[in-house]
């Protein structure tokens, strides 16, 4: 055979078998396996975050607690309307507004509070992962009341950020996981009562609201690896719904900042409005979660949980979606935390004054237009 016939062989052979067909005589040489296509990357969970009101232990909810653990303190039962709320939140924040003492007291109320450890353990069978601590009372008992606080909080396994035993222990960001994403939470106050000041020596004692300082600590936060910042403030006027100038202006100055993501508030003792800033929310007062003054006013029973859904875009984490629950604080006897949303046990026309108002006042920023809800 001529040579260019076999070389016209040969190269038939090389291209059948570049094409997976065999010829006779010619071996077929083993392709090289294909690599596996990739997996698609597995979307991050959303998760959700409750936040609820001010943790006001009068001395009328400590005789509760004694009188519902026959003689043991045991504030599970006050809470326990709002616990299937709080569990099922994957990051769920308190504001403990009040120092707490050992179990040996003393106790006292208004004006200088010191409420019981037990309270504590309350609130986390309620199910609280962390709380702000940062208030107008958290120096009623000096920089003892704020070390036996931590001390009690730290026992009960609960978080919490607003007030510290030292510099470095102020200075450590508080981040914390939901469903794998790390959140931070930070915690201010616009002040202390009369009478109780912040020593110049040890000012981490309690965080003193200040837009700076709040963006300042926030963007540490994100540094140490928080992917999302949630802001705790202790702010406005007691008893009024309507926010004031300065909340509203440092509600703006922050979620103008992409450091802080949500704002949750307390103080006022009554509910005031939720508002949405450029995609961001507020909710600037949540009122009382639990409270028993001596001259009841019925709006300082009523309260809210916050409630929001987080979810992940191109841009960063954003909430998708934002509830509110309202609340009512039944004096009894037995004083009991309702959420009124299940609970039938409340009188229907207390529960419908309750409803009225405070869907009026924490829509009235516009908040039901830009896609707050309630179930």
């Amino acid at each position: 055979m001529p040579v260019r016939c076999v070389s016209l062989l040969v190269v038939i052979a090389v291209v059948l078998c570049a094409c997976g067909t065999t010829v006779p005589g010619v071996p077929l040489r083993p392709s090289a396996p294909s690599a596996p296509a990739p997996s698609p990357a597995a979307p991050e969970p959303d998760f959700t975050v409750v936040a609820a009101g001010d943790v006001l232990i009068h001395p009328a909810l400590t005789d509760q607690a004694s009188r519902d653990g026959n003689g043991r303190r045991d504030y599970t039962a006050l809470f326990a309307g709002v616990r299937p709320v709080i569990e099922g939140a994957d990051l769920a924040i308190c504001h403990l507004e009040v120092p707490l003492a050992g179990p040996g007291g003393p106790f006292r109320g208004y004006p200088l509070f010191s409420a019981p450890p037990e309270v504590a353990a309350g609130l986390a069978a309620t199910g609280y992962d962390t709380c702000s601590t940062a208030s107008n009372h958290t120096l009623d008992q000096g920089p003892a009341g704020v070390t036996s606080t931590l001390d009690i909080l730290d026992a009960a396994g609960i978080r919490h950020t607003g007030s510290a035993r030292s510099a470095a222990e102020a200075a450590a960001p508080v981040v914390l996981q939901a469903r794998g994403v790390r959140v931070a939470q930070l915690s201010y106050t616009f002040g202390f009562n009369a009478g109780t000041t912040l020593p110049a020596d040890s000012p981490w004692l309690g965080n003193r609201l200040d837009p700076a300082t709040v963006l300042a600590a926030a963007r540490a936060a994100r540094t140490a690896g928080a992917e999302v910042v949630i802001v705790s403030l202790h702010w406005g006027i007691e008893d009024r719904h309507e926010p004031t100038a300065d909340q509203r202006r440092i509600a703006r100055t922050l979620l103008a900042d992409p450091a802080v993501d949500l704002i949750v508030g307390h103080h006022a003792h009554v509910v005031q409005p939720f508002e949405n800033i450029n995609g961001k929310w507020v909710a600037y007062g949540l009122g009382n979660q639990v409270a028993r003054h001596a001259e009841p006013r019925g709006t300082t029973e009523e309260g809210a949980i916050a409630r929001f859904e987080f979810t992940k875009t191109a841009s960063g984490w954003h909430v998708r979606k934002a509830e509110y629950i309202p609340t009512l604080i039944d004096l009894g006897p037995p004083i009991r935390l309702r959420d009124l949303t299940t609970d039938p046990t409340v009188d229907p026309t207390r529960k419908t004054q309750a409803l009225t108002r405070t869907d009026q006042i924490i829509t009235s920023a516009g908040a039901a237009s830009a896609g707050l809800t309630r179930p």
